[in-house]
């Protein structure tokens, strides 16, 4: 009876805390799956305006090329801007979400970031500042890389391991939404801008631009409702798991107070990461290169080889983001299911390969439409099987942090291979340019041979089946989170 009366006024002040009402239906109370659906749509939706606008220039590949007088190596460095401040400030971002701003801060100051970024884009296009632009997707990738490691960490925060395969495929997907977008209406804005406003040239590609700013506002509010509703459900799960701690405690007559210990990242840290996150930071580097650079050039590409036009250049050069927008919750649900993420990343590495090898060697013996296909369903594979291989490695402290590292390698790679690109196409042509992007996918399948072997050695914790991964998950103990915190770096 004393344990009773000891815990019941924590129980009722604790119980104040609990949604009532309309709050505790399956939409609306945290501890329920419906829930934190409806929070992937805001999640999913995060990085909507960041990826329409990223791929903006290179839905209008041949308007800025002739309305700003650019070579292909000056419309690459659109890219290569983007891409370069993430080098360390995406590392830097992932540290500063797990240890200073936190996940709600940080994706409203990215995604203010991002927004900020393209307002600056369309103004340089209005006044024909290349400078300026080059500026402004500059401040551009400052927001929106980290703001892709937040989407990140919110994922693996919201979700469970057994979850992430499908949930990440439909991340993807919602993301290339926005891609897909932007591929196939940024030409019709620009046109419409010009007929309704009666400006041509810079002017028009200026506000063409600066519509898109639109889909970043959009995003900003995304980040908004997903700070409440993150708030919102550490209260209640806080103050419900401290109820079951405090019963637990009644029934076994153990009074003491527990305490819940919440782990920082250290810099310390990164140093002592597994060696398979650095492999597997290489195989995104080197798959990823050989699929955004080439999209951005691919509209001309497109035209040049199989004599397309432009309507049709830009369709084919979509479809990679419009099948992987399809296709990428379908292979999220079959890995999640089958779990064996290495032999889907390694099926996705070899089909890659197989098309870049079309488009080098094969001329037209296999139409565009069909190679662009196994592209974008390889995409959807590779991303739906790679990136969630941290939550298989690191604990929930330190998932932010290794997003972050993989973002920052990504776009040093993105960042060194857009310049690259285009000096290629400048001085040698597209044949050069598969060509290089052969070696970089023969450099991703040997890595992911490698990271057989580190597996292997390691117990299959990369390679588990589903069935394993189900039943780990059942046979995990979930420690109960209690008021008092001590925090801790180790």
């Amino acid at each position: 009876m004393e344990a009773s009366t000891s815990h019941e006024p924590q129980e009722k002040d604790l119980d104040a805390d609990l949604p009532h009402g309309c709050g505790a239906s399956l939409a609306c109370d945290p501890r329920r799956r419906l829930h934190r659906y409806l929070m992937l749509f805001f999640i999913c939706f995060l990085s909507f305006g960041d990826y329409f606008c990223y791929d903006t220039p290179a839905a209008m590949q041949n308007l800025m090329v002739r309305d700003l007088d650019l070579t292909a190596t000056e419309f690459m460095n659109l890219y290569a801007w983007y891409s370069w401040p993430n080098v360390i400030l995406c590392f830097v971002g992932g540290y500063l979400i797990d240890r200073v701003f936190g996940i709600a801060l940080g994706a409203i100051i990215f995604s203010l970031c991002v927004l900020t970024g393209q307002i600056l884009f369309g103004v340089g296009a209005l006044v024909r500042s290349v400078g300026l632009m080059y500026f402004a997707r500059f401040v551009f990738g400052i927001g929106g890389e980290s703001l892709g490691v937040t989407q990140n960490t919110y994922t693996s925060d919201w979700f469970p391991p057994t979850e992430l395969n499908f949930v990440f495929g439909l991340q993807l997907s919602m993301a290339r939404v926005g891609s897909t977008v932007s591929m196939n209406t940024m030409q019709l804005i620009y046109k419409s801008i010009g007929e309704r406003l009666g400006i041509t040239g810079h002017k028009r590609l200026g506000a063409a631009l600066l519509v898109a700013a639109v889909c970043c506002i959009y995003s900003t509010a995304c980040t908004l409702i997903l700070a409440y509703f993150t708030r919102r459900a550490k209260r209640i799960l806080k103050a419900h798991n401290a109820i079951i701690a405090a019963k637990k405690a009644e029934e076994s007559g153990d009074n003491d107070s527990h305490v819940e210990i919440v782990k920082l990242i250290s810099p310390r840290d990164i140093l002592h990461f597994p060696k398979a996150i650095w492999i597997i930071c290489v195989i995104c580097v080197s798959y990823y290169v050989t699929v955004f650079p080439f999209v951005s050039l691919g509209l001309v590409f497109f035209q040049r080889k199989f004599y397309l036009s432009v309507t049709d250049a830009a369709v084919v050069n979509s479809l990679i983001y419009i099948l992987s927008a399809v296709a990428s919750p379908v292979f999220g649900a079959a890995i999640d299911f089958t779990g064996r993420n290495l032999h889907w990343v390694l099926t996705s590495v070899l089909l890659t390969l197989f098309c870049h090898l079309c488009f080098a060697f094969a001329g037209s013996a296999l139409p565009p439409v069909v190679i662009m296909v196994l592209m974008g369903l390889a995409y959807s594979i590779l991303a739906s099987s790679l990136w969630p291989l941290v939550a298989h490695l690191l604990p929930v402290h330190q998932r932010g942090t290794a997003y972050g590292f993989m973002q920052a390698v990504q776009n040093l790679g993105l960042g060194t291979v857009a310049i690259f690109a285009g000096f290629l196409v400048d001085t040698k042509g597209y044949l050069f340019l598969e060509v290089f992007f052969t070696f970089c996918l023969s450099l991703a399948l040997a890595l992911t041979f490698s990271l057989y072997v580190w597996d292997q050695k390691h117990g299959d914790i990369l390679n588990r089946s589903g069935a394993r991964r189900r039943e780990m998950a059942c046979e995990r103990v979930e420690v109960p989170a209690n008021t008092d915190k001590v925090t801790t770096n180790e």
